[in-house]
């Protein structure tokens, strides 16, 4: 069997979204296409968006792009030997004094005096110096300049205007675009980009960017989507870290208090997810719109409306579940931070799994994103353009 590329192949945009450590599932979808892939075969994804954790994988991508097997390659290298000292700071003196100085700061805050130093639960330096050693951040232009990328979108919150911005570069066709509370800029995308991204509320600091501080981009990202349709993008294939629920869970009696993890990882679940689910049912209401409206009718009264195209793979396992069986293999101080919190319990594995960068969870991860993608080998191909011969 061959694999034949369509001579006008469709602009594909690949949508990454936030969640931490779940980012590794991301990597075992991409291992995958990659399988289904030639060696040496170009990136198949022209337009590349990510948030959160999922910036860090667009940026790898893009980066890669002139040989997507070596970028996949390279990215399942540094997602299974992941730990969490090279997130965040998880030996003794650095969680405890990094806590002592974010809860000094909340003192002093409230007392009114202000400090200008970034303060959160964690200390995230190490993630920045693993940035700048296996990123390579140059070659993303590299890749613009060869055709291999026409964009990629890095979307990050700002905390002052309120504003879910895409930093983005790509193609010199490409205009900023500004809706209600969401703006597209061009940049060069460095380290500071990727850090503003991934910025998790109170565990990881804000980041300045320009005149604003920033935050993960998953907070009130209300269209996770629209960059990659800013972009260009013709069709989207968008890799979630949830499993899709289609009934309601059932109604149980508790009768003890929600612990602190628990609280923690229905907000972490707000900031990450549900955006997605409800930009995806937006847009099937589009189209499902547009097909009742003739063509010729959207083209007499220039209506710039067009049907999109999406795909959504996601996990077939609750990742929590997973993120549970793991919880061991923390470092101790930071396994105990955790406890105390109620992280490393059944009803806290949901903020567990955000922050578990650990070898063995990312393992199982990519392994998930592996096995749930090569079943759709033929409807993946498909959408990339690709067909067979046999």
């Amino acid at each position: 069997m061959s694999l034949i590329r369509s001579p006008t192949p469709p602009r594909v945009g690949l949508v990454l979204t936030g969640g931490g450590a779940r980012a590794a599932y991301q990597v075992g979808v991409l291992q995958a296409i990659a399988a289904m892939l030639p060696e040496g075969a170009p990136n198949p994804f022209p337009v590349i968006c990510g948030t959160s954790a999922g910036a860090i994988n667009a940026a790898s991508l893009a980066g890669s792009a002139r040989n997507f097997h070596e970028g996949v390659r390279q990215l399942v290298s540094v997602w299974e030997n992941s730990h969490v000292d090279q997130v965040y700071r998880s030996d003794p003196i650095g969680v405890l004094s990094n806590s002592a100085r974010w809860l000094t700061s909340l003192l002093f805050s409230g007392l009114g005096k202000h400090s200008t130093d970034a303060v959160s639960m964690l200390d995230n330096s190490p993630f920045a110096q693993l940035l700048e050693q296996h990123l390579p951040f140059r070659a993303i232009q590299k890749s613009i300049q060869a055709g291999a990328v026409h964009a990629l979108g890095i979307t990050a919150w700002g905390y002052t205007s309120s504003q879910s911005v895409t930093f983005y570069q790509g193609a010199d066709s490409i205009a900023p675009w500004k809706r209600v509370r969401r703006v597209g800029i061009a940049a060069r995308i460095g380290v500071e980009h990727l850090m503003a991204s991934s910025a998790i509320p109170f565990l990881f600091p804000a980041i300045k960017l320009h005149r604003e501080y920033f935050g993960d981009g998953s907070m009130r990202q209300l269209a996770p989507i629209s960059p990659a349709l800013h972009l260009g993008a013709e069709r989207v294939l968008v890799i979630g870290v949830r499993k899709t629920v289609e009934m309601s869970p059932d109604r149980i009696r508790v009768d003890s208090y929600p612990p602190l993890a628990q609280i923690a990882g229905h907000v972490m679940s707000s900031i990450f997810l549900d955006g997605l689910d409800a930009d995806l049912e937006r847009l099937q209401r589009i189209n499902n719109t547009i097909q009742l409206i003739p063509q010729e009718k959207l083209e007499s009264n220039n209506i710039p409306l067009r049907r999109v195209e999406s795909m959504v793979i996601s996990p077939s396992m609750e990742i929590n579940k997973i993120a549970e069986q793991h919880a061991l293999a923390l470092p101790r101080t930071i396994r105990l931070f955790y406890r105390a919190l109620g992280a490393t319990g059944r009803d806290g594995s949901a903020l567990l799994s955000y922050v578990l960068f650990e070898e063995p969870f990312c393992r199982a991860l990519i392994q998930l994103g592996y096995q749930d993608t090569i079943p759709h080998t033929t409807e993946i191909l498909r959408f990339l353009g690709v067909t067979t011969d046999d």
